[in-house]
């Protein structure tokens, strides 16, 4: 297969976790004998310093070009302490989703059997949680009216759906829950706001379309209180735009670290996929960035286009790398020495190798004394 990726690193941790990312997918092009093309584009803080513009034109025409987009992360220390700035990085991120129309976010939450002690959680609380959390993505509060008074004292942001909006994404998230459990739970807030409740009246309206999915309700406190307590009683999870972003950030404590958080975003044309984790500015270029995230979301990428086999092999050389601790300091406590660059070169390895990649890689790439 040829396919034209779009590459996107952004700012901070970004440009790092995204090279492991295309890394793996030049690996599975090698050796499933693909043709995968990659053109990278400016988007964020980088574009602004650049540019002056979070996304540049170039860039939108970049990626409605390509067959896919690889997105790394934005965001800048210097703008998040600056509420009167004007232009902002994340305004790059919100424009490209609407520029795609992006509407769908599909966030996979996994509970990894080797490192369920690395979740501040009791493992059997954690144990076997998988989740697939549906998150609205161009609608609601991020997209509203916003005002501000004249005298600056007075803001209010407007939180909107239509009925197109919900639907789309429903209707994702039901066909979802029949492939899996066959149970769907919309958050939302329906007690308090009119648009939860038109939430509410459209997703009963659609479910009688799947009678073989239970669909259950549960307002967004109530749920982020249930993520900790009992995440295993979730299976597809639809939300709005702001909810479906606070619990899947919240969903890195089960897990064990959101370096961890793989996303897809769909729409009618054009599709997405990038790690949920922030730029975290702090860490850039000191080797510690989790790259995991970026290449579960190259998974998420293939699985797209109908590379299962392809999907698999990574998700495989994943769990090999969690078993061995062939991870970055946050879940790492064998070794002090594994950075970005070496849990990809791991993963890599495991594509070009599966049989032979073992915990010889082990000693070989971190320097101690091998064996033959």
């Amino acid at each position: 297969m040829k396919l034209n990726i779009a590459v996107l690193p952004g700012d901070g941790i970004g440009p790092e976790v995204i090279a492991q990312a295309v890394k793996v997918l030049k690996a599975i092009a090698m050796e499933f004998d693909h043709v995968f093309t990659f053109n990278t584009a400016l988007v964020g803080a980088s574009a602004i310093d650049k540019t002056g513009k979070p996304l540049p034109q170039e860039t939108i025409n970049t990626c409605k070009k390509a067959d896919a987009v690889l997105f790394g992360a934005i965001g800048n220390t210097k703008y998040d302490i600056d509420p009167n700035a004007k232009v902002r990085p994340e305004q790059g991120l919100l424009g490209l989703r609407k520029e795609l129309g992006l509407y769908a976010n599909i966030r996979p939450v996994i509970a990894y059997e080797d490192i369920l002690n690395k979740s501040s959680l009791k493992k059997k609380q954690i144990k076997d949680t998988n989740i697939l959390i549906y998150r609205e993505l161009t609608g609601g509060i991020y997209f509203g009216k916003r005002t501000l008074s004249e005298d600056g004292n007075t803001a209010s942001d407007t939180c909107e759906y239509s009925r197109l909006e919900i639907e789309r994404i429903a209707h994702l998230a039901f066909k979802a829950a029949q492939t899996r459990k066959r149970k769907l739970t919309l958050v939302d807030k329906a007690n308090v706001l009119e648009s939860s409740r038109l939430w509410r009246r459209i997703i009963q309206e659609i479910a009688p379309q799947y009678p073989n999915v239970k669909l259950h309700y549960m307002y967004i406190d109530n749920a982020a209180m249930e993520l900790i307590i009992n995440p295993r009683q979730f299976d597809v999870i639809l939300t709005e735009n702001m909810f479906g972003d606070i619990l899947s950030e919240e969903a890195s404590v089960i897990v064990g670290s959101i370096g961890l958080l793989a996303s897809a975003s769909h729409g009618d044309k054009y599709a997405m996929f990038e790690p949920i984790h922030g730029a975290y500015t702090k860490a850039a270029n000191k080797g510690i960035a989790n790259p995991i995230a970026s290449i579960l979301s190259a998974a998420m990428l293939l699985d797209h286009f109908g590379l299962d086999d392809e999907a698999s092999l990574i998700r495989k050389a994943v769990d090999k790398s969690l078993k061995l601790q062939i991870t970055t300091p946050d879940l790492n406590t064998k070794y002090d020495n594994i950075s970005t660059s070496k849990v990809g070169d791991f993963i890599e390895d495991y594509i070009n190798n599966p049989e032979e990649t073992n915990l010889n890689f082990t000693n070989i790439h971190l320097g101690q004394s091998t064996i033959i």
